[in-house]
């Protein structure tokens, strides 16, 4: 009897063993992980009402001239196959506190391709792919690289991968903005969620904004780099650089306005507006530049509600108003840069959502 229960256990110890050799890791010793097992496409959250979305191929045409993102005419893009590039020295990172961009020195529709492949290859799906705003936008995703790797989640995670789950979503929003020497400035911007209880009772679950994560926004522009064509080693030494020193904002009132003032020109000030408006979640529907302007939508609420299982389920109460349109005004000064919301048709406005997507710049921006 004794011998038989020997045996039994020293046969489920075997399998168990088999099992687990059958299954390598999902992580392979990585930080990021957003692939899913099998390339099951990742399922789609329900957009909170702040995080409203564009419409997919939607073109906007804001008076103005050729010098609005809309307005530039935007040939079809030649056939180019989304593989790096031979050369290494067009491309370099910059960095301004904890921004980061990349400068590449190749035209638009080249680079356009080679940025659409490198997230698909990172195991995201599209909301949002608008070639003539020269913006990228995944869908919300897990970082599978955050689930605990204990004994039991790595010998039933195969089999039962749906169960386990991080508590956290990330979504990340590319823009490509063609620069004056005839090369692009990519920007890589990072939104996240988090699962939290909704009271004590913790019965059930609501779904809140996180701060944005800059390592990750780093992480992936340092793959973008090496998907561009830079080594490995070339694109570690670029991200190790230390960070330069930021100038602070500040708020303050002229006449019946609020002021976001920026100690810094106007191209510095614009690209800070832009990183800022895309990682506090606006939808940028068109920018002119010329002008200093950033057309965006914006609803004044930030939390979303679960009533799916696993977190695979998402809804929201429906506001009371939709998105309303904004102009972020960017204006050069004698001495800095001053940025004002108007309404959509260009009258400045001093009202508390103003004030407070003024605020919202400004905290990103310190």
């Amino acid at each position: 009897m004794k011998n038989s229960f020997a045996s039994n256990r020293a046969a489920v110890a075997l399998a168990t063993l088999a099992l687990l050799s059958g299954c390598s890791s999902i992580l392979d010793g990585d930080k990021v992980n957003y692939k899913t097992e099998g390339g099951t496409k990742v399922v789609p959250l329900d957009i909170p009402p702040d995080l409203t979305q564009l419409n997919r191929d939607t073109r906007y045409a804001v008076p103005g001239g050729p010098v609005t993102a809309s307005g530039m005419a935007v040939r079809p893009a030649p056939a180019v196959a989304a593989t790096a590039a031979k050369q290494v020295n067009d491309v370099r990172i910059e960095r301004d506190g904890k921004q980061r961009w990349l400068v590449v020195n190749r035209n638009a529709d080249s680079v356009w391709p080679i940025v659409q492949e490198f997230w698909k290859e990172n195991g995201f799906e599209y909301t949002i792919q608008q070639q003539q705003l020269g913006l990228l936008e995944t869908e919300w995703a897990e970082n599978r690289a955050k689930i605990p790797q204990d004994l039991v989640r790595r010998t039933l995670g195969k089999v039962l991968d749906g169960l386990y789950s991080s508590g956290e979503r990330d979504k990340f929003r590319t823009r490509i903005e063609r620069n004056s020497v005839g090369g692009v400035d990519i920007f890589v911007t990072h939104r996240g969620m988090v699962e939290e209880f909704k009271d004590q009772s913790k019965t059930s679950t609501i779904w809140v904004q996180r701060p944005n994560d800059p390592e990750l926004e780093a992480e992936f522009l340092t793959r973008l780099m090496i998907k561009l064509g830079v080594s490995a080693e070339q694109a570690a030494v670029a991200k190790a650089t230390p960070d330069a020193s930021s100038n602070k904002t500040s708020l303050s009132a002229k006449g019946d306005a609020t002021i976001l003032n920026i100690p810094d020109s106007f191209d510095v000030a614009w690209r800070r507006i832009g990183l800022a408006l895309d990682r506090t979640g606006f939808t940028v529907e068109d920018r002119d530049r010329a002008q200093g302007i950033y057309f965006v939508r914006y609803v004044d609420t930030a939390v979303q509600e679960e009533k799916g299982f696993f977190g695979k389920m998402f809804s929201s109460s429906k506001p009371e108003t939709g998105p309303v349109k904004y102009r972020i005004a960017v204006r050069k000064t004698s001495t800095a840069t001053e940025v004002t919301v108007q309404d959509a048709a260009g009258k400045t406005e001093n009202t508390p959502v103003a004030q407070r997507i003024l605020k919202l710049l400004a905290d990103d921006l310190r």
